[in-house]
C-alpha cells in the first residue's frame, strides 16, 4: 500500500516544483540575495561616509544608554547598563529604503510601463478590428439595401440573362 502512496506523494511534490509561482519565487529569492551585496556596498562605500562626514562612518557606532552607566567591552558587548544600539537600526533601515528603491525604479516601474504600452496595444489592435468588423457590416447593410431597391424596382424574381 505504501508504495501506491509514494508516486503519489511524488507526483505531487513534482507539480508543485513545476507551478510558476514556486519558480518565480525561487527565482527572486536568488535575485535578491545577489542584489543584498550591492545594497551593502553601497551602503558601505556612500551611505555610512555621508554619515561620516557628519559624525562616525560606522552607524552601528550611533547608540544611547538606557540605564546607565553604559560601558562596552572592545568587542562591541554591553558590559554594564543598557543600551540601546539605533544606529543599526538606522542602517538597516537605509539599507531597506536604498533596496526598495532600486527595485521599485530599475524593476517594477519599466515593466509596469511595458505592461502598459502592450495593453495600450492590445486594445489598439481591438478597435481596428472592432471598426473593420463595422465597415464591413455597413458595406453589407448597403449591398442588401441595393438589392432591395432593385428587387422593388424589377418585381420579385426577377432574374437578368
Amino acid at each position: 500500500m505504501s508504495e501506491q502512496k509514494e508516486p503519489g506523494v511524488l507526483q505531487g511534490f513534482k507539480a508543485f516544483l513545476m507551478r510558476g509561482n514556486v519558480i518565480d519565487l525561487a527565482v527572486a529569492v536568488v535575485i535578491g540575495a545577489a542584489f543584498t551585496n550591492i545594497v551593502n556596498s553601497v551602503v558601505k562605500g556612500v551611505i555610512n561616509p555621508l554619515v561620516g562626514a557628519i559624525g562616525t562612518k560606522n552607524l552601528d557606532s550611533y547608540s544611547s544608554c538606557l540605564k546607565g552607566p553604559c560601558e562596552q567591552a572592545a568587542d562591541g558587548s554591553v558590559t554594564s547598563g543598557v543600551m540601546i544600539l539605533w544606529g543599526s537600526v538606522l542602517g538597516a533601515a537605509l539599507s531597506f529604503v536604498i533596496t526598495a528603491g532600486v527595485v521599485y525604479f530599475l524593476m517594477v516601474l519599466p515593466m509596469a510601463k511595458y505592461l502598459a504600452r502592450q495593453e495600450a496595444r492590445r486594445k489598439a489592435r481591438e478597435s481596428t478590428h472592432e471598426i473593420i468588423e463595422v465597415s464591413e457590416l455597413e458595406v453589407l447593410k448597403e449591398i442588401r439595401d441595393a438589392l432591395v431597391a432593385q428587387g422593388g424596382q424589377r418585381g420579385p424574381g426577377h432574374i437578368e440573362r
